[in-house]
């Protein structure tokens, strides 16, 4: 989790959210948020991870991959992961009104094997979100 709260510092305008894709312990792939930067609605920090470890594969399939995540991921980015067959997520801060698990349980409407581990280094990651929404009102 460590690796994605630093990918999240990389942020410029836009929410700071990190995610990294291991596989075998080594990272495929770290990204972070891009939305503004980049003018793309889909640009969450769990699609560009998720785009790049399947390019470095050479597959969709990443079920024999990880996920780490500083934000529990939104519903578009929740499908995504499951879609990919992602076979562990783990993540820090939760999204009670939004997230794509805790508060809206995508994980048992798709029939997936997904393990989902919530809360890792909880704290750290609700204070780069509150430090970054503090800033902007």
């Amino acid at each position: 989790m460590k690796r994605a709260i630093d990918e999240s510092l990389k942020v410029m305008n836009d929410v700071p959210v990190g995610a990294i894709i291991v596989k075998d312990g080594v990272i495929l792939s770290s990204c972070h948020n891009r939305k503004e930067e980049l003018n793309d609605v889909t640009a969450h920090a769990e699609i560009l991870a998720i785009r790049d470890a399947a390019q470095k594969l050479g597959r969709w399939r990443l079920d024999d991959c990880e996920m780490y995540v500083t934000l529990e991921p939104c519903p578009m980015c929740a499908w995504a992961i499951m879609q990919a067959r992602i076979r562990t997520l783990y993540f820090g801060s939760y999204d009670t009104q939004y997230g794509g698990f805790s508060a809206l349980h995508l994980d048992k409407t798709a029939n997936s094997n997904i393990k989902i581990y919530g809360g890792i280094k909880e704290d750290e990651c609700d204070k780069l979100l509150e430090r970054f929404f503090k800033n902007i009102r």
